[in-house]
């Protein structure tokens, strides 16, 4: 049977990473009246924000890990790979790793949690299928990957509904699934935790699909590789052909840019008739007004003209950064590229820009720099390589002249140069005001 946090009563636990799930784990501990044996993260910051119950604290190696293998149980956070040498080493020893949203996922009714996936358009899907609920007047949160514990005790009770956004680091650790699962899209990315390998990454992201009592999965229709897994062989299949003129008025009060968009707001549609049956197209659209599009995923943040500067920062594969310049199919293009590697073949890149004649693509100065260059240039795509984002957005804008789009969708992390995505997209932003003049 999964463990659930009602089954850590009494048993010596380690938590392992002080990331917003391990200080949550902390706080769920203390509200049942437990504490940790001991905390193991790499940083060992002085205020962990919630009661530690005086546990030491340890590095990771090596005193660290002997101390996590004396545990009965440990709670990871999504950080620590499950690939790794040292979750290895403590289930060789008979020490369960469990996290914190699994153990969460096994005491809840499934009934009561949509958890959405997907290598992209995960986070965008769960926040529209979030809003079109509450304007429905469901009583929903929005938690996972988004940012929110649904096992932190500050959080909602137990009658609220959750629309849980999964990472694959989180799924991995899900044993007891939820009542239905969405399913986005499918692309190679996180490789390193992943053991370097894309079959690892693509079983380890789908695992949910397959957990016991989930009773149904919508996935991308438009997608020939979700199609061909066997993790979905039960799924019911959603893409744009199953858009109607009826649905126009509310996918377009959204406010979202791009096909891809339309396509994961209709797969948050059908979630919502999981829930609530079918709804009118009308109902929809009063409960799509005031939506607010995440930061960084195809966010304008300056005109000029017919010149839109757009951030879609939390591009970190080639999947969105396609999506992104498909989303401008009638103007000129300059895609900005370029980050931290992560082992992510850029050769699609280059092979799917190969036919669009009006993209430049700009490369930045980065760790896949080279790389993406030398896709684009195999692939004959029309490419400039830049020292950095104020170069970036001066060369992209004079390839768009007076009408065209451009957009930093990096296709990569940000952490070669950057705090974080936020980080990176303040300084595009900064580029943005100093060229256009504000």
């Amino acid at each position: 049977m999964p463990l659930g946090w009602t089954d850590l009563a009494g048993r010596s636990v380690g938590i392992w990473g002080l990331g917003v799930e391990g200080r949550a784990a902390l706080r769920r501990l203390a509200a049942d009246g437990a504490e940790p044996t001991v905390i193991v993260d790499r940083d060992l910051p002085d205020d962990l924000g919630a009661p530690d119950g005086g546990a030491p604290r340890l590095a990771e190696q090596p005193d660290g890990l002997e101390a996590l293998a004396a545990c009965d149980v440990v709670i990871a956070s999504p950080g620590i790979s499950r690939h790794g040498a040292g979750v290895r080493r403590l289930e060789a020893e008979g020490v369960p790793v469990v996290g914190g949203l699994g153990l969460w996922m096994a005491e809840t009714d499934p009934d009561r949690v949509i958890a959405v996936t997907g290598t992209k358009g995960k986070s965008t899907t769960a926040l529209v299928l979030g809003h079109l609920l509450a304007g429905l007047g469901d009583r929903v949160e929005v938690g996972g990957n988004v940012g929110r514990c649904p096992f932190d005790p500050d959080e909602a009770g137990t009658d609220t509904r959750w629309v849980i956004e999964v990472s694959s680091y989180q799924a991995t650790s899900i044993d007891a699934g939820p009542g239905t699962v969405v399913v986005t899209s499918l692309a190679p990315d996180h490789l390193p935790w992943h053991g370097g390998r894309i079959e690892t990454y693509y079983a380890d992201k789908l695992a949910l699909a397959t957990r016991p009592r989930v009773a149904r999965v919508i996935a991308n229709g438009d997608s020939e590789l979700l199609r061909s897994r066997p993790e979905l062989a039960d799924a019911t299949f959603v893409g744009l052909g199953d858009e109607t003129d009826a649905d126009a008025g509310w996918l377009d009060a959204l406010g979202l840019l791009g096909e891809h968009n339309r396509r994961n707001a209709l797969l948050a549609r059908s979630a919502v008739h999981v829930v609530m049956g079918s709804v009118d197209p009308s109902a929809l659209a009063a409960a799509a007004a005031g939506f607010e599009p995440p930061e960084a995923r195809l966010t304008p943040v300056a005109r000029t003209g017919e010149v839109v500067f757009v951030d879609d920062g939390l591009s970190t594969n080639v999947l969105p950064a396609l999506a992104a310049a498909e989303s401008f199919p009638d103007r000129a293009v300059a895609l900005i590229v370029g980050g931290q590697d992560r082992g992510v073949d850029y050769e699609p890149l280059g092979l799917g820009l190969a036919d669009r004649d009006d993209v430049l693509v700009v490369v930045v100065a980065s760790e896949t720099g080279p790389r993406m260059a030398a896709a684009c240039a195999r692939a004959g795509v029309p490419h400039r390589r830049v020292a950095d984002l104020v170069e970036a957005v001066a060369v992209g804008a004079e390839h768009v002249g007076r009408r065209g789009a451009v957009v930093l969708s990096p296709a990569a992390p940000s952490f070669d140069r950057y705090r974080d995505y936020r980080h990176r997209s303040e300084v595009f932003a900064a580029a943005v005001v100093a060229h256009t003049g504000g």
